[in-house]
């Protein structure tokens, strides 16, 4: 009877097992569990760009979803891997559940709120990586429920509060890094419990105090970081007892005393060692020549003091002494130096200010051709630079400023391709300006100010086309400022030529320099200035100028500081200066200027200084604005002013000579108009009569469309390696567009190539060079040259050049592919965007003339330069209207079909009627809902009736978090929720008022243009 109760049992358990491998449904007890915890972890995640979560459904065991590892013996979850994912949401309490989990990477992804304590039930867990997230809260106490945890990890988040004593329980734990945090307290001494602890990583807190004494007693221990907190005292002598340390980092803190004797010799198997910015007195020790494997050793900022020791037996990467007081200002101090020629791999010197005399020895040409960076500046170093430094072919940053440098800079300087940062200024440097400084092609700043150079700038300057600052004030050259170098386009933060002996005028090609944070040319004898587009600060001052204040400064709307005092100035102040109202500082003094003082000054808010004493003005003087307060106005030396506020000090107005003479005024105003208009009447009817003799235009017509240069079919072959594939970033209907480099200039481009078998491609290009040939905005994408001829087969081709647009278009960071990778767009950078494309759109109904109606925006059709910064593109749709059409309500029957991308079209298109600048309105409508709810309108969503403006117009106000992107939604902040709905609700209303279905009912995109500035203003404040 036994044995028949065995075999039976037997058999209903081989059953079970052989039911579980035929079928995989038996269920190990805990399965369960496991999967709703995966499930309910899932619920908690807003955001899966990737969409990996996908897989976490019922189709497959949950053993199988993406990130997660059972184990082979009980089926359950033993590792939970979902790192780099760009998951969006909050961390489950559920996990807690996961009884078996043995690893928890949730790193490089954006959760936030608190850590669920319930992780302190996993008692099994050996690694928690939580790194690169937006947690908050405190550390869990509990946490210490883990008894088995070897690796912590909680690396940049937002966290706060002390450190939990409970950690001292982790018995295990080998890897603790809380850096990058707002944690707060003293490091605890509990840590130095941690017998198994061999990495401390606590940078980037709050910490207060000094380092514990206990932690001297982790025999094990092999990394200590403490960087950038608020310890302070002195380092325990404990710590230089731990011979097995390979890092310590104790910078930016502070920590005083001198450094040990014998540092160096008690930790003989440190790598890394930073002291860096605490206030650390003394020599450096002597037994340095006992550390043989230090690689990076970073002393800088402090206040060490004497000769740095010989420092042969080391291979640096980096050695950072600078901003101490070592050397003695004596011949020897840099002989050091030449013991560095050993570092095969150093990478970093930094010796700058110090109080290094002497001169460089020659040697320097001998250090390690990996060098990136070498300091030597705020020395008293002197004697000439050594031609040798040619051979730093690698150096990116060279600075040897405030020394005491003499002779000449060495013509092989210009072997140093690579160099970016290059400065000399604050020296005795003498000579001509060697031409070889053209071969430094990736150099973007250039300092040689206060030297005794002489000669003139030589034109080679003109290859850097990276250089975004540029300075030669203080010296003794003359002759003309080149045309190709005060024309470089990337000089685009400070250009300053002042205290030299420059003749001539300034070039006209001064005009490149779009966006120029400061130009200064005081001192010198310019005789004329150019269109700065988009200058900061302009400084001309004591120099021999004369002639008219240029009209063409009104076009430097970014202007902020303007310098033109001390001259010889004459004439008024002309009325286009009305358009600097950033101005802070504006100096006209001691000039021959005359005229009454421009009224417009009243209404700059952002003065601080204005000062127009010793000239010729003449008139009353304005009481409002600026004028109200002599603290930061001066009129003195004006002998023919009168009236203002009585501190001016002038004589009263005679009110009946100024009505005379403003009648005179008045009356010469008057008829100047009248004879212009009857001489602009004149040219229209002659203009009409011409035309009419002349007939329809010739099918060449496009040959003076464009006024830019032309390319042949061989240039833009080559600069597109042969059209070849790799190149191809776009294609439409109408052509494909390639990048490409002019060899002209190494400008980088984009060619638009028309497809001419297409129908209307030929007439798509007419209008576009049509649109493009006047209209100039910063906010549409401007044609660099253009092409119309023929290819090597014989075949007609037609192209455009365009500037190339690093960031792409607004199209591939809504919907990137899956070659592009993930991208996002923050609200502000979406409102950013969507002005931007209102601005355009509104210059080109109400700016150009004849309206321009662009018929096809979309995102594909709004390009990002490198700032992000919004252009409009493709503008082979575009209309020109009459005046009379702009605003007609009326529309009449078309024959031209229908205009554009159907999705972004709007249906009284789609009915017949004609072209309008609602037609333009209603696309950007449909833009801007398409920007904050990430779908396309032609998603599968859309369909029996449902498009995206319905969809979303169901949602408002109440539901907006289920049609906005949820990205968007975890930006705020629990204490700014309320006012990221409020701006995203406001935005989506103006996305449906630009989009209503009757024409009429249309914002006006001005309008739109103003409510989304004033929704930005208020989110910036948040």
């Amino acid at each position: 009877m036994g044995c028949l109760c065995f075999w039976s049992c037997f058999f209903i358990y081989a059953s079970s097992c052989l039911l579980f491998f035929v079928t995989g449904t038996y269920s190990v007890p805990g399965n369960e569990t496991d999967k709703q915890a995966l499930l309910e972890f899932k619920a908690g995640i807003a955001a899966d760009p990737f969409a990996v979560m996908t897989s976490w459904n019922g189709t497959i065991h949950f053993c199988q979803w993406y990130g997660v590892t059972c184990g082979r013996r009980h089926r359950r979850v033993t590792v939970l891997d979902l790192n780099s994912l760009n998951l969006v949401g909050t961390i489950s309490p559920s996990i807690g559940n996961l009884s078996f989990l043995e690893l928890l990477s949730l790193e490089n992804n954006s959760f936030t709120h608190n850590i669920p304590p319930e992780l302190g039930r996993l008692r099994r867990l050996k690694a928690l990586y939580l790194y690169n997230n937006s947690l908050t809260g405190e550390i869990p106490s509990n946490i210490s429920g883990c008894s088995n945890l070897i690796y912590l990890s909680l690396i940049n988040n937002n966290l706060i509060g002390k450190v939990p004593v409970e950690l001292g329980y982790l018995s295990k734990l080998q890897y603790l890094s809380i850096l990058q945090n707002n944690l707060t307290g003293t490091i605890p001494h509990f840590l130095g419990n941690l017998s198994s602890l061999t990495t401390l990583s606590l940078a980037f807190n709050n910490f207060v105090g000094n380092i514990p004494d206990a932690l001297g007693q982790l025999k094990n221990f092999q990394y200590l970081d403490v960087f950038d907190n608020k310890l302070s005292g002195i380092i325990p002598p404990s710590i230089f007892n731990l011979s097995s340390i390979t890092l310590l980092d104790i910078g930016v803190n502070h920590f005083e005393g001198f450094l040990p004797a014998d540092l160096f010799t008690t930790l003989p198997n440190l790598q890394k060692l930073s002291f860096a910015r605490n206030q650390f007195t003394g020599p450096i020790p002597n037994s340095i020549s006992n550390a043989s494997k230090i690689v990076h050793l970073q002393l800088q900022v402090n206040a060490l003091t004497g000769k740095v020791p010989p420092l042969e037996r080391f291979n640096f990467q980096v050695l950072s002494i600078g901003y101490n007081r070592l050397g003695n200002g004596e011949v020897d101090d840099l002989r050091f130096l030449c013991s560095l020629t050993n570092s095969s791999i150093l990478r970093v010197l930094d010796i700058s200010k110090n109080n290094f005399g002497g001169s460089l020895p020659e040697c320097i040409g001998n250090l390690s051709s990996n060098l990136e960076i070498f300091r030597l500046n705020k020395n008293q170093i002197s004697g000439s630079i050594p031609t040798g430094i040619g051979n730093l072919v690698n150096l990116a940053i060279l600075e040897v400023q405030s020394n005491k440098l003499s002779g000449m800079i060495p013509q092989r300087i210009g072997n140093m391709q690579n160099v970016v940062v290059m400065s000399f200024y604050e020296n005795k440097i003498f000579g001509p300006i060697p031409s070889s400084l053209g071969n430094l092609t990736k150099s973007n700043r250039l300092y040689f100010a206060d030297n005794n150079l002489q000669g003139t700038i030589p034109s080679s300057l003109a290859n850097c086309k990276y250089l975004e600052e540029l300075d030669f004030s203080g010296n003794n050259l003359s002759g003309i400022l080149p045309p190709e170098v005060i024309g470089l386009s990337s000089l685009s933060v400070y250009a300053s030529f002042a205290q030299n002996y420059f003749t001539g005028s300034l070039p006209t090609e001064v005009g490149n320099l779009k966006a120029l944070g400061a130009l200064d040319v005081s001192d010198n004898m310019l005789s004329e200035v150019g269109n700065l587009k988009a200058l900061g600060t302009l400084d001309v001052s004591d120099n021999m100028l004369s002639g008219e204040i240029p009209s063409s400064l009104g076009s430097c709307t970014s202007l902020e500081y303007l310098y033109m005092n001390g001259n010889r100035f004459q004439g008024s102040i002309p009325f286009s200066l009305s358009s600097l109202r950033g101005l802070q500082v504006l100096n006209f003094s001691h000039n021959n200027i005359s005229g009454q003082i421009p009224g417009f000054f009243v209404s700059f808010n952002s003065l601080l200084s204005l000062n127009l004493s010793f000239n010729d003005f003449e008139g009353i003087v304005p009481t409002d604005g600026v004028f109200k307060n002599v603290s930061i106005t001066s009129v003195m030396g004006n002998s023919k002013l009168c009236g203002g506020i009585p501190e001016f000090q002038l004589p009263v107005c005679n009110l009946k000579k100024s009505n005379k003479r403003r009648l005179k005024v008045i009356t010469a105003i008057v008829a100047g108009i009248s004879g212009a208009i009857l001489v602009f009447l004149s040219f229209l009817v002659l203009l009409r009569f011409k035309k009419k003799r002349q007939g329809p235009a010739s099918s060449n017509s496009e040959n003076s469309l464009l006024k830019v240069p032309r390319v042949s079919y061989n240039d833009l072959h080559k600069a597109t390696d042969g059209f070849f594939s790799a190149n191809l970033i776009g294609s439409g209907s109408f052509g494909s567009v390639y990048k490409g480099i002019l060899n002209e200039d190494g400008q980088t481009v984009a060619v638009k190539v028309l497809n001419l078998q297409y129908h209307g491609a030929a007439k798509s290009f007419m209008a576009e060079c049509e649109a493009l040939r006047n209209i100039r905005h910063r906010n549409l994408v401007k044609i660099v040259t253009a092409c119309s001829g023929v290819d090597y087969q014989g075949n007609d081709f037609k192209a455009l050049v365009y500037e190339f647009m690093v960031n792409g278009s607004l199209e591939q960071w809504l919907h990137p592919s899956v070659n592009e990778g993930y991208k996002n767009l923050n609200l502000i950078q979406r409102i950013n965007i969507a002005i931007d494309v209102a601005s355009a759109t509104e210059y080109l109904h109400h700016y150009c003339g004849s309206a321009i109606v662009h018929s096809d925006l979309k995102p594909s059709s709004v390009l990002l330069d490198d700032e992000m910064t919004a252009h409009i593109g493709d503008f082979g749709l575009a209309k020109f209207l009459l005046h009379s059409v702009q605003n007609n309500c009326t529309y009449q029957s078309s024959s031209a079909g229908l205009r554009g991308t159907i999705v972004y079209t709007p249906p009284e298109y789609g009915l017949g009627s004609k072209v309008s600048t609602k037609g333009d309105i209603y696309s950007y409508g449909i833009l801007l809902l398409e920007m904050i709810t990430r779908k396309r309108p032609t998603d599968d969503m859309f369909k029996e009736g449902l498009n995206l403006r319905k969809f979303v117009e169901s949602a408002l106000p109440n539901e907006v978090s289920e049609v906005a992107d949820p990205i968007l939604l975890q930006e705020g902040g629990q204490s700014n929720d309320r006012i990221m709905i409020e701006c995203l609700i406001s935005i989506l209303e103006i996305g449906i008022s630009c989009s209503a279905e009757l024409p009429t009912d249309r914002m006006d995109i001005s309008d739109a243009a103003i409510e989304l500035c004033l929704i930005r203003d208020k989110l910036k404040d948040i």
